[in-house]
């Protein structure tokens, strides 16, 4: 794997700032305070392989968006059906895996959205499924549309040192 020039590090860095910032504080507005390092592990996650590794298959929007949206699902659904959260979260984990791997959108922190749905406490758990939408859908098109333009920057290029 090949370095990113400067210009291009600079730009995704900032881009990663500005994206988990701006999910961080809508999440904070829905989830208590000792339930944000939860949210925050997959989005930070996902914002390190979207910013840092845009070119791959698990950082492609359909990736981002469809593997913690399935992985939500399956994580409230697991919560909901299986009264142990050790078991919840490991099937929630396999069914997961399974899941985006057969629609083609697997991205590994969708494996963290899938856990703190079982794990991630009362908070999480009166969201129910509402949990999908509020806050994982919202936080990966927050992350998805500053990556698009982050990208946009680093294909202009206007920060080129040459």
């Amino acid at each position: 794997m090949q370095n990113m020039p400067r210009s291009e590090l600079l730009v995704s860095i900032g881009g990663a700032f500005v994206a988990t910032l701006i999910a961080s504080f809508f999440s904070s507005t829905l989830l208590e305070a000792e339930q944000m390092p939860m949210i925050l592990a997959s989005t930070g996650a996902s914002a390190i392989l979207i910013f840092g590794l845009p070119h791959v298959e698990v950082s492609q929007p359909w990736n981002l968006v469809g593997g913690h949206v399935v992985s939500a699902l399956v994580g409230v659904t697991c919560y909901k059906l299986i009264g142990n959260d050790i078991l919840a979260s490991s099937t929630a984990i396999a069914v997961a895996m399974l899941l985006m791997h057969g629609l083609r959108c697997m991205h590994p922190p969708g494996g963290a959205t899938a856990i703190t749905a079982v794990i991630g406490g009362g908070n999480v758990h009166e969201l129910g499924y509402a949990f999908v939408m509020v806050p994982v859908f919202f936080n990966a098109i927050i992350l998805l549309s500053i990556a698009m333009a982050a990208g946009s920057l680093r294909q202009n290029n206007p920060f080129e040192v040459r």
